[in-house]
């Protein structure tokens, strides 16, 4: 990637880059990677396409951006040795699992695991590669971090956080974002994702928490 997109990587979005980035994904939504070029954009945002270039770099840099912000909407601990009790843990993982649920299930990233479906058919994992490596990638980072946070405190007995954080997913998306990208649509509760999350959160605690603290 090149030093434009790294250098964006290290410092905060403006809101500006944001309302952009924001801009690109509904563009991908109802027109597709057709619509996605950055002249369609630059016209779409009202920005140049120099400020495209400058803040993104090419089109890699643009991509994981738009992958960076749309896994942004998932919120995660900043820092999880700021969470101290089992009453912040436990809402952080809510949290988690709720935002999980409504981004996954949004328009914007079917549009993009889609669109990263049919690229890899074709030999192109580049949209692949950023969805997990800046999007899944990054909030499993986060979320790992909390686990063992967790696990320091005592308040999950897991032996690998990691895992615990795969299990967690498992546990909140189930098979939903295979479904929805078949075209299938949520059953009514699957559409109220806060009880959804704390179903699973719920179900995460039974199987992990330590009951000896």
């Amino acid at each position: 990637m090149n030093a434009a997109a790294n250098k964006l990587e290290e410092q905060t979005l403006t809101d500006r880059q944001k309302a952009v980035l924001d801009t690109a994904l509904q563009l991908l939504v109802e027109g597709g990677e057709k619509a996605l070029t950055t002249s369609a954009i630059a016209r779409a945002a009202g920005c140049s396409k120099e400020s495209l270039y400058k803040w993104f770099g090419d089109r890699d840099g643009l991509l994981a951006a738009i992958v960076t912000r749309q896994a942004s909407k998932v919120r995660t601990p900043a820092h999880s040795d700021e969470v101290v009790s089992k009453e912040q843990f436990v809402q952080e993982l809510n949290h988690f699992a709720q935002d999980l649920l409504e981004v996954i299930s949004g328009e914007v990233s079917l549009a993009l695991n889609r669109l990263a479906i049919g690229q890899a058919s074709k030999g192109d994992d580049a949209l692949g590669r950023q969805l997990l490596e800046q999007g899944r990638g990054r909030i499993g980072e986060q979320m790992t971090q909390l686990m063992a946070q967790g696990a320091k405190l005592g308040f999950v007995k897991v032996p690998d956080a990691h895992a615990a954080y795969q299990i967690l997913y498992g546990l909140v998306l189930k098979d939903i974002h295979v479904r929805l990208l078949l075209g299938a649509t949520l059953k009514q509760e699957e559409a109220d994702f806060k009880s959804a999350a704390g179903d699973a959160v719920s179900q995460f605690m039974q199987l992990f928490e330590n009951c000896t603290k």
